[in-house]
């Protein structure tokens, strides 16, 4: 599959770029249909439907017998990608996963579009803060949260290889700013270190990176040697590139636009606790509460997750441990 240029999927937006990949992917593999609960064109799978209309299956308002469709479909051989939004695809499909997913490792590539905050003004009922909490508890369930609109294009590359049942997670929204990758290549599993940093490393997912990256470069101007790794694969998350980091960075603070509980830090923590020596962790995302219900942009801000506030928060914080450690 050939990538179109970074700045023209960045405009198509996380949604509109999964349809694009998905298109061509199956234009390369005629095992490969394409699943919604009715929600074609929100998905961005407009494009597929009319022009593979034999392998698109719209199943209705039904997103647990969207996991049952597909699973029989991935059973007889297809590859299946089901897309619906993220807060319905982790938890009304939950218990469908679980077993299908999970325990029969059926290879369904669930596709949660709208994750985070994206849905923005439909609100809480829409917003997906709980899911990879949710799903990784799940055993035999990758989970792939692409930083920008090209690592969407080179995941749905990757997973119309695989065999390995994935929860793909969306975040963002249109214009999703392109990420730097720094010529690395894109592997599941495998983190990209974007920079490096000696007093602390910024460790994120999802729409976060371009955000981490941005407060990266607020906390520079103040003398700040500042790393970001985008670990677009949550689970298994990269146990080597964190062991790599002790040692090379004073602290490590994680980004997601999840809970704090259960996602991308909780992931981190675990596999830091367990190492000697291992710098602190702070995590950034949404705290244990329902957020007042705003537009994108107002959501973020307010939970503190824009370039400004999360730079701040770190340099909060690095002082207070500094502080600490003076005592």
């Amino acid at each position: 599959m050939k990538m179109p240029s970074s700045r023209g999927l960045s405009r198509l937006g996380p949604r509109g770029t999964f349809g694009v990949a998905l298109l061509a992917a199956a234009e390369e593999n005629d095992r490969i249909v394409g699943l919604t609960a009715d929600l074609a064109i929100t998905a961005g799978m407009e494009r597929f439907r009319v022009q593979m209309p034999e392998r698109f299956v719209n199943v209705g308002i039904a997103e647990q017998n969207l996991i049952g469709v597909a699973s029989g479909l991935a059973d007889d051989g297809w590859i299946p990608f089901a897309a619906t939004f993220a807060n319905f695809a982790s938890m009304r499909s939950c218990e469908f996963v679980r077993h299908h997913l999970g325990y029969m490792q059926q290879n369904v590539k669930l596709v949660g579009i709208g994750a985070g905050f994206a849905m923005g003004q439909f609100g809480t009922t829409h917003y997906s803060l709980e899911d990879v909490a949710v799903l990784r508890a799940i055993p035999n369930l990758t989970i792939v949260s692409p930083a920008d609109c090209s690592e969407v294009y080179e995941t749905v590359n990757a997973l119309s290889r695989s065999t390995s049942p994935t929860y793909l997670r969306l975040t963002g929204a249109p214009s999703m700013p392109p990420v730097a990758q720094n010529g690395t290549v894109f592997r599941i599993g495998s983190a990209r270190v974007l920079r490096t940093g000696s007093d602390v490393t910024l460790v994120a997912t999802g729409s976060m990176v371009a955000v981490a990256l941005g407060a990266a470069d607020l906390m520079k101007t103040r003398g700040l040697s500042v790393g970001v790794v985008n670990m677009h694969t949550v689970k298994p998350v990269d146990e080597l590139a964190l062991l790599d980091l002790v040692g090379q960075t004073a602290a490590l603070v994680t980004v997601e636009e999840h809970s704090v509980l259960g996602g991308l830090g909780g992931a981190v923590t675990e596999v830091v606790a367990a190492i000697p020596g291992a710098p602190p962790v702070l995590r950034l995302g949404v705290s244990d509460v329902f957020p007042k219900v705003g537009s994108y942009r107002y959501v973020l801000e307010t939970c503190g997750l824009t370039e400004r506030t999360v730079g701040a928060t770190v340099e909060g914080w690095l002082g207070s441990q500094r502080r600490r450690l003076a005592y």
